[in-house]
């Protein structure tokens, strides 16, 4: 069975995406703790993210790394938080979340509601960083 990510990279689901290479995937959360939180994903599917191939493990954090900083030039925060929660989806993924405090990364708080046009233009202005 596919995972809901799987389906966002076979494009079954559309998704904003911010960039991706042969390797990862990396996409606006729906369901934001603030905006430009970011999902990052390999895009071999594999549950649980310690069992990701170590070489592919940390080349997705310096693929997350570029994502990061080109999201600390769009949305005003302190610093990009990361978390690895996995029990969500079954597929390895990392958070990246623009926080101020370490408050921000509350998975329990109310998540953020933007328009269609919001995400596109987030997505857009984060994916011009990247250039």
């Amino acid at each position: 069975m596919s995972s809901i990510f799987s389906k966002i990279l076979n494009g079954d689901i559309p998704s904003y995406t911010i960039a991706e290479d042969d390797r990862y995937f990396a996409f606006l959360d729906i369901n934001p703790l603030a905006k430009g939180h970011t999902l990052v994903i390999p895009k071999k599917e594999v549950d649980y993210i310690f069992d990701v191939e170590d070489e592919l493990l940390a080349d997705m954090m310096v693929f997350s790394k570029k994502i990061a900083r080109a999201i600390e030039k769009v949305v005003s925060c302190k610093r990009i938080g990361v978390a690895v929660l996995g029990l969500e989806v079954p597929h390895a993924h990392i958070h990246l979340i623009p926080i101020n405090s370490e408050a921000d990364i509350n998975f329990s708080k109310p998540k953020l509601k933007l328009s269609r046009e919001e995400f596109e233009e987030l997505a857009k202005k984060i994916r011009k960083e990247l250039k």
